[in-house]
């Protein structure tokens, strides 16, 4: 039960297990997964959007990723689509999307300003105990969390895309984020499904960005500078790094390696690679003439037609073969 502390009711008192429903604050691309992901794990789910037709559009969506799932036998037994769309209510307005909630999760759009508009009209009408999490992908928590009369209960809940098939969730604290929010949230991000990474301070980008940054920054490199194309970088990655890092991590690899191996690599390649410290010119580019990738049908690869189609679909497939190998394990 929550605690009261100088007339302030304390979120450190819940346990995941307290935890029983859910506001999710956003209808795009990662809000309708999200809210999928907890109605899967079978959460009373408030999908909570400015617009009926906004709403609609995500439960649409979230039906076919729903359906995706059962066809990949990735429902629990006995239960149908229909069961885990019941225990989604798609809500107007934030009064009765976030009142009652014990977990308050927002993926809104990756603008400081809005995220704290957003914050403040939450914390309005939201219990007193319940914990407020942002699916940012690297804005800083101390700044969103900033904005509201109680900080300590707000924390980083980063899904990845796409958020249904993902399994990580970095959770981030804020400098105010009280420790056992970060412990509770760590909890149920376990409790469905999810690979949490508990991250101990925050950084822009947190971790997964960072190392994805960092290898693009040099990816790009690569292109520009004619040491090989796109296609063969990420064939390069695919074919090694990738199949290895999937298996054990990058840091356990050179443990494997020898670090006396690695070290001495790193003596000559550092100076070598690309420490540039803004956008890369290549990325530049190819935003200024508007080719933006998947979106536009053109970026560094042609999206167009059948064969951008075929991509999408054989990497969702794999990470839908994935994570039945996950359940597996678990079992």
């Amino acid at each position: 039960m929550a605690q009261q502390q100088d007339g302030v009711t304390v979120p450190g008192a819940k346990s995941a297990e307290d935890i029983k429903v859910i506001a999710n604050v956003g209808t795009g691309t990662m809000g309708h997964a999200i809210a999928l992901q907890f109605a899967l794990a079978g959460y009373e789910t408030r999908l909570v959007g400015r617009s009926e037709a906004s709403l609609d559009r995500s439960m649409g969506r979230i039906r076919a990723d729903a359906e995706t799932f059962a066809g990949a036998g990735l429902l629990h037994a006995n239960e149908t689509v229909d069961d885990v769309l019941a225990r989604i209510t798609p809500i107007v307005g934030y009064e009765q999307g976030v009142g009652g909630a014990d977990f308050v999760i927002e993926s809104v759009a990756e603008n400081l300003e809005i995220k704290q508009s957003v914050w403040r009209k939450i914390e309005r009408f939201a219990p007193k105990d319940a914990i407020f999490a942002t699916n940012t992908s690297g804005l800083s928590p101390t700044a969103i969390q900033s904005v509201l009369e109680h900080p300590e209960r707000f924390v980083v809940a980063h899904f990845w895309n796409p958020a249904q098939l993902m399994p990580l969730v970095e959770v981030v604290p804020g400098a105010h984020t009280d420790p056992h929010v970060m412990d509770v949230t760590f909890d149920l991000m376990n409790l469905i499904g999810k690979k949490p990474a508990k991250i101990k301070k925050e950084s822009l980008g947190f971790v997964g960005n960072r190392l994805q940054m960092a290898v693009l920054r040099e990816e790009f490199h690569i292109i520009q500078e004619g040491i090989a194309d796109a296609a063969t970088v990420d064939d390069v990655m695919k074919y090694s790094l990738g199949r290895r890092w999937n298996l054990v991590g990058p840091v356990a690899s050179i443990d494997l390696g020898g670090l006396d191996v690695f070290y001495n690599i790193s003596t000559y390649l550092f100076d070598d690679m690309d420490n540039g410290t803004g956008p890369s010119p290549l990325l530049a580019e190819k935003v200024k003439e508007g080719n933006l990738g998947a979106k536009t049908g053109r970026g560094f690869f042609s999206w167009q037609g059948e064969d951008g189609k075929r991509v999408i679909e054989q990497r969702d497939k794999a990470l839908l073969r994935a994570l039945k190998e996950d359940a597996a394990d678990g079992e």
